[in-house]
């Protein structure tokens, strides 16, 4: 059963993850690192865990995902893995960071896209793929059936939901996976977003003001 390690970062306030189980192998999800500080806070729980880096994989590419890329690149050999329609996003980050005022380290292509469907492993820990456009055109969400976890990135976050105004964004696509994806996953499912905090599908269910 994997463990949830998080780590908040960048002017965008966004989740990064460490999943990690008890074979000492983890996963390192949408690594948001700017400043040097973020990256040693990453850098030194995985050596303070002796932890082995074997998979980066993105949720989706905006900018806020993708800054730490480069740098676990850099630290673990490891490329990230995504879904293939969100290569765009992740190409059209260059022109647009430094209008942010934000320094960004191009991130390395993957070797290997994700899937719509399947499944992704490590450890003794297997990562269902739910695909869930809306926020982005083709934005993956992460669900560990064992530990009943979803690693959900901008799809759903506690009492709200993700953007669809951006590019690739669609609200009804949104909307739909949301109420015909992740709402069919067990009540007390815990959601790990992008930003803010922890939340269940069932809270979700009962409350979120733009969900029925």
């Amino acid at each position: 059963m994997a463990n949830v390690q998080s780590f908040v970062n960048n002017p965008y306030q966004e989740n990064t993850y460490i999943l990690f189980d008890e074979t000492g192998e983890c996963v390192i999800i949408d690594p948001g690192m700017e400043t040097a500080s973020e990256q040693n806070a990453v850098v030194n729980f995985i050596r303070n865990n002796n932890l082995k880096p074997v998979l980066l994989l993105n949720t989706h590419c905006h900018i806020d995902h993708v800054l730490g890329n480069k740098f676990i690149f850099d630290q673990y050999g490891l490329k990230p893995k995504f879904h293939e329609g969100e290569l765009p996003l992740l190409e059209a980050v260059s022109a647009y960071a430094p209008s942010m005022g934000i320094r960004y380290e191009l991130s390395p292509v993957p070797d290997e896209f994700l899937p719509e469907t399947g499944s992704i492993s490590f450890g003794n820990t297997t990562l269902h793929l739910i695909f869930a456009p809306g926020h982005s055109p083709a934005h993956l969400c992460f669900y560990d059936e064992v530990g009943n976890l979803l690693i959900g990135g901008d799809v759903l976050f506690r009492g709200s939901i993700g953007r669809s105004d951006l590019p690739g964004g669609n609200f009804s696509q949104l909307i739909d996976n949301i109420e015909q994806k992740l709402f069919r996953l067990p009540g007390d499912c815990v959601v790990y977003p992008g930003h803010g905090p922890e939340t269940t599908i069932e809270y979700e269910k009962m409350t979120n003001p733009f969900l029925n």
